[in-house]
């Protein structure tokens, strides 16, 4: 009960704050100089808030977020230590739809699970420049080995590039046709706004792909990426805070957008051609920190409210969901992957 009046309070200054043009929280705000991915990265849990996204996927944050468990039927959360398997209750929703429904239509025994947001998103202590608004999610294209990763082997186990050593294509020895249907089953969901992943993953599913192609568009090509994908839902419902992002064209994008990333952006540089006067060392610029002034207005209530008591508290309930050294379940599979697969041994990332 306590809580829930706490949560009520907290509630209802958001609205007041926010009728009243947030001046009294901007007045403190804009005192602060603490770089607001401290402030944000500090925070052990959500805030107690119902669910809302502010801002956009690169400068933002959310409340009432949850966590997704550290195992489930057919998933493993990895780097349990960063504290980032949070999200927007849709995104853990989608992350264990898409677990089920690849283990049992498309031969994929599970989802390895990286970083999603920090409880109450915002920018991160370290990495991504995204993932700040809960609606983010890196899946490794490694599959679910046939048991649970000791809590120490999911922080040091490496993720699997699918590319060729020193190549931009994927490497026939560890792509299967299950990697394109669970790349291509995630992008067929309605709530998922794009999937980016490598342009050879890209164009290997152009050419390959066999199925209905039309959420291939949402498949985009980006740098790195040839270890995880990176799921991205749309602004949710219930949030009109939320800066939607562009929408990614109509066309497949498997003609001339796809081969400019071979033709020019993946090309080897040319050695540059030594100068004949030495230059004076330039300066090196002091970054320049996120402050919370800089997130929306809302992101400060965002950080001030109250937590749930407990972490369990603020983790996703589902059903079957298992213990840390549960045994995997095992499934049966027709597809060219076998249902239970070892982890290929791992190389290193180009």
């Amino acid at each position: 009960m306590a809580g829930l009046m706490a949560a009520a309070k907290t509630a209802g200054r958001l609205i007041a704050a926010l009728l009243l043009g947030l001046a009294a929280v901007s007045q403190v705000v804009a005192s602060d100089t603490t770089p607001a991915k401290q402030l944000f990265g500090n925070k052990k849990l959500p805030a107690q808030l119902p669910p809302q996204v502010h801002g956009f996927y690169s400068k933002g944050c959310f409340s009432g977020g949850i966590a997704i468990p550290t195992d489930g039927p057919h998933w493993q959360a990895m780097r349990l230590s960063r504290n980032r398997r949070w999200g927007h209750p849709q995104l853990i929703k989608t992350i264990e739809k898409l677990s089920r429904e690849a283990a049992e239509k498309d031969g994929w025994p599970g989802l390895l699970v990286g970083d999603l947001s920090q409880p109450r998103g915002g920018p991160m202590l370290t990495g991504h420049a995204s993932h700040q608004i809960g609606l983010d999610a890196d899946i490794w294209l490694t599959p679910m080995p046939n048991r649970r990763f000791t809590a120490a082997e999911r922080e040091s186990t490496s993720a699997i590039s699918v590319l060729k050593v020193k190549s931009v294509v994927t490497d026939p020895v560890i792509w299967t046709d299950a990697h394109g249907r669970l790349i291509m089953r995630a992008a067929g969901y309605p709530e998922v706004q794009r999937i980016l992943v490598h342009p050879g993953i890209k164009k290997k599913l152009c050419d390959s792909w066999k199925g209905d192609r039309s959420a291939l568009n949402k498949v985009r090509p980006y740098y790195g990426h040839h270890y995880h994908m990176h799921i991205r839902l749309r602004c949710p419902k219930g949030s009109p805070n939320c800066k939607p992002q562009n929408a990614v064209p109509s066309d497949s994008g498997c003609g001339k957008a796809l081969d400019w990333w071979f033709d020019v952006a993946l090309k080897p540089k040319k050695a540059a051609k030594p100068k004949k006067k030495a230059e004076k060392p330039k300066k090196p610029r002091k970054p320049k920190h996120t402050l919370l002034s800089d997130l929306p207005a809302a992101c400060a209530l965002v950080l001030d409210a109250p937590s749930p008591s407990s972490e369990a508290e603020a983790t996703l309930k589902v059903s079957g969901t298992m213990t840390a050294f549960a045994p995997v379940k095992a499934i049966r599979s027709p597809f060219s992957m076998p249902a239970l697969v070892p982890v290929p041994k791992p190389r290193p990332l180009n």
